[in-house]
């Protein structure tokens, strides 16, 4: 979807089959095996993951902790840069609006290429909203702000029950990787209460996590968005079995979404996928037939924003993973790092397009969708990451993409907690 359009959305794919325990177990242990470093680029030592939960979850803990608000809300105060500016464009939005008023519908439908948009639209953006006024609540002190989140997280956890249709998934997944925020900030940080609180729990937990914990099998883009709401809302409702099947379709996943050269020929594939010769992985990968580039997306050849997509909710799982005390980082590092660079460079113009990749021509551009990775990986990593940076302060300071990406430059510019 573009932003601030009506545009296509991802088809499902068919041909997904129930998948064997043992088969998914190999799958996993696989794919959690990161990759060495190209050559001559620096490294940070990974630390061993946990594969349990936190005993403890930590909050405000989806995509921004407490510290990191805390270095948000000096920033901004001092009147520092890019924060200053990035603060002042999300507070002269609608989604700051205090006079906003929530659309919450029983049934939310949602088809292909937005066919019908039935509060698709309207509770993807109520849900940055609520984020969007949590953060002012967190950065302003002002209690206007905190009542706004809640009253619009209370509008629909009071009359939602079921999301429909063939987008049912990916609506789920990104409506419900902004609840989470918003809901953490305002749970953990405001002390004029919230008396629905559970009613809000139990609503992520009814009608948004079964549509996302199982995955997906489309394009990429859908199970990582899905697997950075089940994320978020296990780490809400502090559930720490949702919390481990979610790193689980993480690290089958992101492995299947980035190739290496070190991959060898073919890119992996996801455990469950149903692709099992050369044709199909390559039918699946856009019709791209050459591997031969660190950082090639799955969705590469469709169009950058896409691709974007995926990236921001890699990010964004690794991001609330590290909060959480498990860093997720540098299991993806090396396929993080390549892939920003890869499309920041082409996006930015710095080489031609190779004639033997997407046909010498990539569509779009990846949106306000770097931000988070890059200091991860540059700031707290130490990876040199030059043409990453050069997009990411190009684009300055990064909004919304209006679907579940927002306001990041203002949470992430070289925060380093």
């Amino acid at each position: 979807m573009r932003t601030g359009t009506t545009a296509r959305h991802d088809r499902r794919r068919p041909g997904v089959f129930v998948l064997s325990l043992s088969t998914v177990v190999a799958g996993l242990l696989a794919a959690s095996l990161m990759p060495p470093a190209s050559a001559g680029e620096r490294t940070a030592a990974p630390r061993p993951a946990t594969v349990a939960a936190p005993a403890s979850f930590t909050h405000p803990g989806v995509l921004v902790s407490r510290p990191q608000l805390d270095f948000t809300k000096a920033k901004v105060a001092s009147g520092a840069q890019p924060w200053k500016a990035a603060y002042d464009q999300m507070m002269a939005g609608r989604y700051a609006s205090l006079s906003r008023v929530p659309k919450p519908r029983a049934v939310v439908e949602c088809g292909s290429y937005s066919n019908p948009n039935l509060g698709c639209t309207d509770e993807r953006e109520d849900a940055i909203a609520a984020y969007t006024t949590a953060l002012a609540w967190y950065i302003t002190g002002d209690s206007r702000y905190a009542k706004k989140s809640i009253e619009l997280m209370d509008a629909w956890s009071a009359v939602i029950r079921d999301h429909t249709n063939s987008n049912a998934p990916l609506q789920s997944g990104w409506a419900g990787s902004t609840w989470p925020r918003a809901a953490e900030i305002i749970k953990y940080t405001y002390s004029g209460g919230w008396p629905n609180s559970g009613r809000f729990g139990t609503m992520l937990r009814d009608v948004y996590l079964p549509e996302v914990a199982n995955g997906s099998h489309s394009n990429g883009n859908w199970e990582l968005s899905m697997t950075e709401a089940a994320i978020g809302i296990a780490v809400f409702l502090e559930d720490r079995t949702a919390y481990d099947r979610a790193v689980a379709k993480f690290r089958g996943r992101v492995p299947a979404y980035i190739y290496l050269t070190s991959d060898g020929s073919l890119p992996k594939v996801a455990p469950g996928s149903g692709l099992d010769t050369r044709d199909e992985i390559v039918r699946y990968w856009q019709g791209q037939s050459t591997f031969a580039w660190n950082g090639l997306g799955q969705e590469t050849c469709r169009d950058l924003t896409h691709a974007g997509y995926g990236f921001s909710a890699i990010s964004h799982i690794a991001e609330t993973s590290r909060i959480q005390g498990q860093d997720l980082y540098p299991e993806v590092a090396d396929r993080l790092r390549h892939t920003l660079g890869l499309h920041s460079k082409y996006q930015l113009g710095a080489e031609p397009v190779p004639g033997n990749l997407c046909g010498g021509v990539l569509k779009d551009k990846l949106g306000p969708t770097t931000e988070v990775g890059f200091n991860a990986l540059a700031n707290r990593m130490g990876y040199t990451m030059t043409n990453t940076q050069r997009l990411t302060e190009q684009q300055r300071p990064a909004g919304t993409n209006n679907l579940f990406v927002a306001w990041e430059t203002l949470t992430h510019a070289g925060n380093p907690h």
